[in-house]
């Protein structure tokens, strides 16, 4: 097996067993998922994290292709207690990086102490510690990445028509770096889907006679996604508006709110939420780093129950 090394924000490096070969710097995150790591690992949200697997196993069912969100594989790389051979060759296919034989516990309780953090990792026969050192030396903050959304969204319109011999509804979807389900769960509901780039224009929206204006989920800072941004205070009062994740975001910020970074974010399969309304609690999938400060104009209406950040806005 080659070398492996993962440096962590503040310098301190693991030596872990090497799995597909490479160098790569991200911000370090987990996920407490314990099943759908296909789904996960090519969630376009992960784009420029490295993803760390709380659950020990990872890949114990195989690698299915129509279980994936997008066409790649999205996290820098991979931090596994153990992968599976499937997994661990899927991954060196697409170049990601990855590791195994690590003890994730401790990952993932510094990261909950000390936040998403910064991580470089090295990955080959000749890689060593100041390998992973050098990658970490070059990280950039997840703040800085201005081009993400050109990373994960669609360049061309895209047409996706509903199920059903009739549809009424047509939604024109900004693509932020958009899964795959999301636009299947619009499809099978009806509608009429047109994947529109993450810096589409009003005239994009106006040239496909939208009902709705939804925004999708996708990774980094809504800070970052000005031209979404203003896209949707163009259409406020003029076309309903829906958003999920980074999507909910980038809409508070068009109507007068604020949004401000998650220590360690909420990425799994059982984030519990509540209705203000009825205090019914769902579990909920999720996997988002930044959440909604101040929600400006709109109300909220559902909150995380770990920690009462807003999961819900209506207007």
């Amino acid at each position: 097996m080659p070398g492996a090394y993962v440096a962590l924000e503040g310098g301190h490096v693991v030596e872990a067993r090497g799995r597909s070969p490479g160098t790569a710097c991200g911000e370090l995150v987990f996920t407490t998922a314990y099943t759908g790591y296909e789904e996960s690992l090519t969630d376009p949200s992960y784009e420029e994290q490295i993803l760390t697997f709380s659950y020990p196993l990872i890949g114990n069912y195989g690698v299915r292709e129509e279980r994936f969100e997008s066409d790649r594989v999205h996290p820098r790389a991979v931090v596994a207690r153990e992968l599976t051979e499937d997994v661990a060759e899927w991954l060196e296919d697409e170049g990601v990086p990855a590791v195994d034989h690590l003890d994730t516990r401790d990952f993932v309780g510094g990261i909950r102490e000390q936040g998403a953090m910064k991580c470089g990792i090295a990955v080959g026969e000749n890689a060593t510690p100041e390998d992973a050192l050098a990658e970490l030396e070059r990280c950039p903050g997840m703040s800085d990445h201005d081009d993400i959304g050109e990373q994960v969204s669609v360049s061309e319109h895209e047409v996706h028509l509903g199920d059903g011999d009739e549809t009424d509804t047509t939604v024109a979807l900004i693509d932020c770096g958009a899964k795959g389900s999301i636009i299947d769960s619009l499809v099978e509901r009806g509608a009429d889907v047109h994947v529109l780039p993450h810096d589409a224009t009003a005239a994009d929206v106006e040239g496909v006679d939208a009902d709705v204006l939804f925004v999708s989920n996708g990774p980094g800072d809504p800070a970052n996604f000005e031209a979404a941004q203003k896209l949707v205070e163009t259409f406020v009062g003029e076309l309903p508006l829906a958003g999920i994740c980074l999507g909910q975001q980038i809409i508070a910020r068009a109507l007068g709110g604020t949004t401000e970074k998650m220590d360690f974010g909420h990425r799994g399969v059982n984030q519990p939420v509540r209705d203000l309304e009825s205090g019914q609690v769902v579990m909920t999938t999720q996997n988002h780093g930044y959440t909604v400060a101040d929600p400006g104009d709109l109300e909220v209406t559902q909150i995380n129950v770990n920690d009462d950040t807003p999961e819900g806005l209506e207007s």
